[in-house]
């Protein structure tokens, strides 16, 4: 049975592996429906595609299915390895594994915000080219951030641009501090509980 385990959490490793090729693999418009990326879409997105049901991993122009489908083989793979390992498992430590990947994700999409946040600052002092397709997509997706979070903050009111952009930056990092130390705090506690 342990020889099972690590052999499925070896499948599962390449499959993740798969997936990541695939994304690496759409950045690049010169590669067009090469014969790899054909196999590979036929292999992949299956999977993907489910996730891509879920309208909040959506961020804009930005697809985040590929995101949540490799945190979910993650958490699965986890598991094995611990089944593999120790022979048993949890179900607390399988909730905070769960916790801490979503977390991962979040965190991860946090930062992200924050960057692109922080490089439309500087496209704003620097008067970059918005028409430019990097700092359109920076443009397009900071507009989306920028909105949800003055909507919450400041309702009707009209804020300064500049302004707005920093204010979100600190609500983002101060999201970011609390919530990484309220997961950490619940993931010791689930990962003790007896069941």
């Amino acid at each position: 049975m342990i020889q099972l385990l690590r052999f499925v959490s070896f499948l599962v490793n390449i499959y993740m592996i798969l997936i990541f090729i695939r994304i690496i693999l759409t950045w690049f418009s010169w590669v067009g429906n090469s014969g790899l990326q054909t196999m590979l879409s036929r292999f992949t997105d299956p999977y993907i595609n489910w996730f891509r049901r879920f309208p909040f991993l959506r961020l804009g122009n930005l697809d985040l299915s590929p995101l949540a489908a490799i945190a979910v083989l993650s958490l699965v793979n986890r598991v094995l390895s611990i089944l593999a390992a120790h022979g048993t498992i949890s179900i607390g430590i399988i909730l905070a594994m769960a916790l801490q990947i979503a977390w991962g994700v979040v965190s991860f999409l946090i930062i992200i915000m924050i960057v692109i946040l922080i490089l439309r600052l500087i496209a704003h002092y620097t008067r970059q080219n918005i028409y430019n397709p990097f700092w359109r997509i920076v443009d397009t997706v900071s507009k989306h951030i920028l909105h949800r979070v003055n909507n919450a903050l400041f309702k009707d009111r009209i804020v300064n641009y500049v302004t707005a952009i920093l204010i979100s930056i600190a609500c983002l990092g101060l999201i970011y501090f609390l919530v990484m130390t309220l997961v950490a705090f619940l993931s010791r506690t689930l990962a003790g509980m007896p069941l």
